[in-house]
């Protein structure tokens, strides 16, 4: 039996600061640039102050991209347009600096931290700063066997806790949070679907690679089969997670519910950290009010969840390739209202307010 019970979140987790929200609006009324001309900045720097306990807020400048990795093995059904077993590929290229979200993290200068899950790969192929944390090798075929067993999800759990405090503990003011898979948006859906009491038709997307009307099927039945799996343990996050989720989706579910009680805000990306979100919602009610939504990727699972959330995304650029990569774009968003919120004079007469 395991010692890990996710309810436990819901104590341990606050709000943000409702008196400190209230400050920061009264402040905002007061700065020389009328209320409401900034848009939804002006609502970003006041869940910022909220977030960090004070005002003015402090401008964000130690962010950091987490992507937690792996692969599932309902990839094997031809429900991704990547090879199963190819997300080490994915890995290699974002720490070469070659994939997009590599690429746009160097140009913002934010450190980017990959961390291995489950990735069916030989761990000698990548760094082992990245693979030592690996709970698996691969997670299990979901529509017909469980994803991990049960110490295998408590484990990927913990270990996204760890790494949830590790960010805390060396600095990091704000997480933008992706993940590096194949086949990953399959049990990101599933999950979505069994929350939300929906049909496996109105959550399958395309996927972040993209696939083609054959694929599409073929991952509706995946879905379809794996929600079978998934409803009879419904009362029980972990359990849900053990049977139709992965060890990258367990451990970006444990780094989101540690990061809300550490008090660090997080940038959800697409449908696979939506999903975790959603995850950790059930466990945790106010866990949401320490994220936000980076960006709308087209999926229609992640659509559901963040309704269900009453998440608004801050970009809908047509971005689907996953990977971090939405979430990234909607950091300098963040970092524009807290240095707004920060730096903005009151109206002459209303400073020592």
């Amino acid at each position: 039996m395991s010692s890990l019970n996710l309810d436990d979140f819901s104590d341990l987790i606050e709000r943000p600061d409702g008196g400190i929200r209230r400050d920061a609006e009264e402040r905002r009324e007061r700065l020389t640039v009328p209320p409401g001309a900034l848009g939804r900045l002006d609502e970003l720097g006041e869940w910022l102050a909220a977030a960090q306990g004070q005002v003015p807020v402090r401008p964000v400048e130690h962010p950091r991209v987490v992507l937690f990795a792996a692969d599932h093995g309902v990839a094997s059904l031809g429900v991704s347009a990547r090879e199963p077993g190819g997300a080490h590929l994915l890995v290699r290229a974002a720490l070469d600096g070659e994939s997009p979200v590599a690429v746009l993290a160097r140009r913002a200068g934010v450190p980017l931290r990959v961390v291995d899950a489950g990735l069916d790969c030989d761990p000698a192929l990548l760094p082992e700063e990245v693979t030592r944390h690996r709970v698996r090798r691969g997670s299990g075929r979901i529509d017909l066997e469980d994803a991990l067993t049960d110490e295998e999800t408590e484990a990927a759990v913990r270990l996204g806790m760890r790494i949830a405090d590790e960010e805390a503990d060396s600095g990091t003011d704000l997480v933008v949070l992706g993940d590096l898979s194949v086949g990953g948006t399959t049990p990101a859906s599933t999950l979505v679907a069994a929350l939300c009491g929906t049909d496996a038709s109105v959550v399958t997307g395309r996927g972040g690679a993209g696939i083609d009307d054959l694929a599409w099927m073929r991952k509706c039945a995946a879905i379809r089969d794996a929600l079978r799996r998934a409803r009879p343990v419904l009362g029980d996050q972990l359990q849900l997670l053990r049977a139709v989720g992965g060890a990258d989706l367990a451990a970006m579910t444990g780094f989101l519910l540690q990061a809300a009680v550490r008090r660090m805000p997080v940038i959800l990306d697409g449908v696979v950290s939506a999903a975790c979100a959603l995850v950790a919602q059930r466990a945790a009610f106010r866990a949401p009010d320490w994220w936000v939504a980076g960006h709308d990727s087209g999926e229609p699972a992640q659509a559901k969840a963040l309704d269900r959330m009453a998440l608004n995304p801050l970009l809908d650029h047509g971005v689907t390739v996953g990977e971090g990569t939405g979430a990234l774009l909607a950091l300098p968003l963040v970092q524009a209202a807290s240095a707004l919120a920060a730096e903005l004079s009151p109206r002459a007469g209303e400073a020592a307010g």
